[in-house]
């Protein structure tokens, strides 16, 4: 298990049981992980506003203030990203830490599987310089992902061409002022970026393709330009 699955674990674990504590040894036996560990994780936890304390005594350990926390969210994966997104554009405002904290503590709300799915989701968002650019995307498109179908696109580059392509989405990559989609193009049998704007028409297959990995050479990006979208 990663660190940040492992703070949503701890979180949940505490919020199951709130408002009886759970021992930093409990945890760690729970997790398979040092009591030096779970200390550390509590205190970033802390930091970043969950509401846990630390009870006293021979019984004690730590609790989760139920009364200062989220109950579980149903916000669909879609939604985690999108307001991810949304709050990313507080980078560099006085408000861009409590920007951080917010999400944080609304990924950590929600159910164990939406947010792992959400934090799937957003490894596949892609950020040239930090930019996400406020562009249309039909919605098709949006979905995309999430809906893990072939899509058949009428696609015109820049010379006004058009071609009829079936495309396995892959992912999405915002630049200054467009939003990209990445897929796997049956007609040129490779990873391809489609201007989103440039998409004429978009009709979603049945057909759920074979999993592909977007890789960092296939964006053709200088690395030190992409930033993932990440929730925490």
């Amino acid at each position: 298990m990663n660190r940040t699955d492992r703070l949503y674990g701890i979180v949940e674990e505490l919020r199951a049981v709130a408002p009886r504590p759970r021992s930093a040894r409990w945890l760690a036996a729970r997790f398979e992980v040092s009591v030096r560990t779970i200390e550390r994780d509590i205190s970033a936890l802390q930091q970043t506003g969950s509401a846990i304390y630390a009870e006293p005594g021979r019984t004690g350990g730590y609790c989760l203030d139920k009364a200062a926390t989220l109950p579980p969210v149903n916000l669909t994966p879609a939604e985690a990203v999108a307001m991810a997104l949304a709050l990313h554009r507080l980078r560099g405002t006085p408000f861009d830490g409590d920007a951080g904290t917010a999400l944080r503590k609304l990924v950590a709300a929600m159910q164990t599987d939406d947010a792992s799915a959400a934090q799937a989701l957003a490894a596949r968002v892609h950020l040239i310089d930090g930019l996400a650019p406020a562009a249309p995307m039909p919605r098709l498109i949006t979905d995309a992902l999430s809906a893990g179908r072939v899509l058949r696109l009428c696609y015109g580059d820049r010379d006004g061409a058009m071609t009829e392509r079936e495309v396995e989405p892959l992912g999405y990559v915002g630049g200054a002022d467009h939003w990209y989609l990445m897929g796997w193009c049956r007609l040129r049998d490779g990873v391809r970026a489609f201007r989103t704007d440039r998409i004429l028409r978009v009709t979603a297959t049945a057909e759920v393709p074979a999993p592909r990995v977007l890789g960092e050479d296939d964006l053709d990006i200088p690395r030190h330009r992409v930033e993932h979208l990440i929730l925490v």
